[in-house]
Parts: structure tokens; C-alpha cells; sequence
């Protein structure tokens, strides 16, 4: 059973570490952080708008036409480098199929693209 423990040892020091930074980090920027807050800063942040503003006031749908945009570019590149990586370890069947999902994937990314340039996402005013 010990030997069974002492296995994970190493992630139980590692999370101790973590912890001990975490804290210290904490710690140290309450401590050593300058205590000057003004209205400004005390007051809450939420979208560029005022706070005290009515909750369900109308803004510009290009807002979520260029969030669509950067999830799609997002979405590109956190799927395309471990593809990369992982596509030349493959034998010759699996790599074609490989290569032709990515790029299947690759044309579905690039509708939406499409679709944000047509709605007229990248022309801001």
C-alpha cells in the first residue's frame, strides 16, 4: 500500500507548491498593493456602460457579429496546431482522412467567415 501512495507523492508535493504560491502571490498584492480607491474604481464595470443605465437597453448586433468572428478564429487555431503535430505520425490511410476532416472543418470555419463579411462585421463605422 505504501509503495501504491508514494506513486502519488509527486502530484501531492506538486499541489502543495501550488498552493503555497498561490497564497504567497495572494498575500503579497494585498500587502504591497497601493490603497488609493475613488468612486471610479469601486463603481461596477460591465460592457463599457454605465452601471446605473436601464438593464435592457438595445446595443448594435455587430457587438456578436465580431464575437462570432473571433470564436471562429479562435476555434481555428486551437484545433489546427495539435492537428499539425499529430498529423505526421499517422500512416497513409489514416493521414488522408486525417487531412481531409481538417479541411472539411477548415470549410465550415470558412462559411461562417463568409457569412460575417456579407453581414457586414468587418465594416465598423
Amino acid at each position: 500500500m505504501t509503495a501504491f501512495l508514494l506513486e502519488y507523492l509527486p502530484i501531492v508535493i506538486f499541489l502543495g507548491i501550488a498552493a503555497v504560491l498561490g497564497l504567497a502571490f495572494m498575500v503579497a498584492a494585498w500587502v504591497l498593493a497601493p490603497k488609493n480607491p475613488d468612486a471610479e474604481k469601486l463603481s461596477a464595470y460591465e460592457c463599457g456602460f454605465n452601471a446605473f443605465d436601464d438593464a435592457r437597453m438595445k446595443f448594435d448586433v455587430r457587438f456578436y457579429l465580431v464575437s462570432i468572428l473571433f470564436i471562429i478564429f479562435d476555434l481555428e487555431v486551437a484545433f489546427l496546431f495539435p492537428w499539425a503535430v499529430s498529423l505526421m505520425g499517422l500512416e497513409r490511410p489514416d493521414m488522408v482522412f486525417a487531412f481531409w476532416s481538417m479541411m472539411a472543418f477548415l470549410g465550415v470555419l470558412t462559411v461562417g467567415f463568409l457569412y460575417e463579411w456579407k453581414k457586414g462585421a468587418l465594416e465598423w463605422e
